[in-house]
């Protein structure tokens, strides 16, 4: 039995917590000791991690996290207000160097002096929830493993990633998995070095079990009679739903009877609720929060969009071609390898009036609609079946 260490920060309802759920849902217990390691224990989908798995808190984060959360000036703050003078002569030495130099590296070192060396020993150990900084540090450093793993789900390009650091922090891991084509491409461009370590591993997709998780009955704004639309995403600038907003706005203006449905939660909530207001939308885009199961709407859209600014590989896409749904998606990386463009479903640019023009020309065909879904089904047909084994 294979002894095997998943490491995220925690199980909020997101991409990369299903993606794990999926994964696990494929791995044979009987050949797996697998425990998974969450810098905070909390999350919409905590409890849905199986039986069968280990769950630990790394308890040294709760000293860290403020450390690399808030300004340096704050740590400093609480150093000298702690009279540990020295922790703050030490803090501002590695900022400052690390600052300089331009790598991260020596700034992390500086900090996981007091983070525990992890007491087992394990055959594999994955940070799960790449690039993320802090849990990559600690699975290349602070874990024993024969094998190490670094999962990248984002396009690299777009977030703001220390090169230096993970150029030194990848030397100690055996594979770096990234999950599209595109994504690998963009890490190679940014880190060069991580070329020979890096391979394309996309996420499981289980068919079967969202088909059956669709057909579960809920409320869904049933005397509503208009085209429906629905988009699974966290409320972020990332996510793009300021785009869904303003198109949809051109929509009702031209009298078109729709409405929009964004399934998460996020930071941009109260910023996408003045957006809404401005536009004299609050009845025709509606935020539904956070739901561990969205299939079910997805099911009742008919049309799926993703207004993403950027992906890795994107699982609500997936997920909505599994359900055979119409789908528009932004031209993010990773989309071009799930999407024909013009056969079973439109990639357009993440602009407004692209997904606007898209939309109504979508709403004005239904035979264009229809012929979306069948050629899903024509490309992905097998490739369901098989992933749904």
């Amino acid at each position: 039995m294979k002894k095997v260490l998943f490491m995220l920060s925690s199980m909020n309802i997101g991409g990369v917590e299903k993606s794990l759920l999926s994964l696990l849902s494929e791995m044979p217990k009987k050949e797996y000791d697998v425990t998974i390691l969450l810098l905070e224990n909390k999350g919409g989908f905590l409890n849905d991690l199986p039986k069968w798995v280990k769950i630990e808190e790394a308890t040294w984060y709760k000293k860290v996290k403020p450390i690399i959360m808030q300004p340096p000036k704050q740590t400093i703050k609480s150093y000298i207000k702690d009279k540990e003078f020295m922790k703050s002569i030490k803090f501002v030495f590695s900022y400052f160097i690390s600052k300089y130099f331009n790598n991260r590296y020596l700034y992390y070192k500086s900090v996981g002096k007091d983070i525990p060396i992890n007491s087992d020993t394990y055959d594999i150990a994955i940070a799960y929830q790449g690039p993320t900084d802090i849990i990559d540090f600690y699975i290349a450093n602070k874990v024993r493993a024969q094998k190490k793993i670094s999962w990248v789900h984002f396009d690299i390009s777009k977030h703001m990633v220390n090169t230096r650091l993970y150029q030194r922090l990848y030397r100690k891991f055996n594979k770096i998995y990234v999950v599209s084509n595109e994504a690998r491409n963009r890490l190679i461009e940014q880190i060069p070095t991580a070329a020979k370590k890096a391979e394309v591993f996309k996420n499981i997709i289980p068919a079967k079990l969202i088909m059956e998780l669709s057909k579960r009955p809920i409320k869904f704004d049933d005397q509503f009679n208009g085209h429906k639309i629905v988009t699974v995403g966290r409320l972020s600038k990332e996510k793009g739903q300021d785009l869904a907003i303003k198109a949809l706005a051109k929509l009702k203006i031209e009298g078109y009877e729709v409405r929009w449905y964004c399934i998460g939660e996020g930071n941009s909530r109260k910023e996408y609720e003045s957006l809404i207001k401005e536009y004299n939308l609050q009845n025709d885009f509606i935020l539904l929060g956070s739901t561990a199961n969205p299939y079910p709407y997805i099911a009742k859209a008919d049309i799926y969009v993703q207004t993403s600014r950027h992906e890795g590989y994107c699982l609500t896409l997936a997920e909505a071609k599994c359900l055979g749904k119409p789908i528009i998606t932004t031209n993010f990386i990773g989309a071009y390898e799930q999407l024909i463009d013009g056969y079973n479903g439109f990639i357009v640019k993440c602009e407004e009036e692209e997904l606007y023009k898209k939309l109504k020309y979508l709403i004005e065909n239904p035979v264009q609609r229809n012929k979306f879904v069948e050629n899903l089904t024509v490309q992905d047909g097998e490739e369901l079946k098989m992933v749904s084994i």
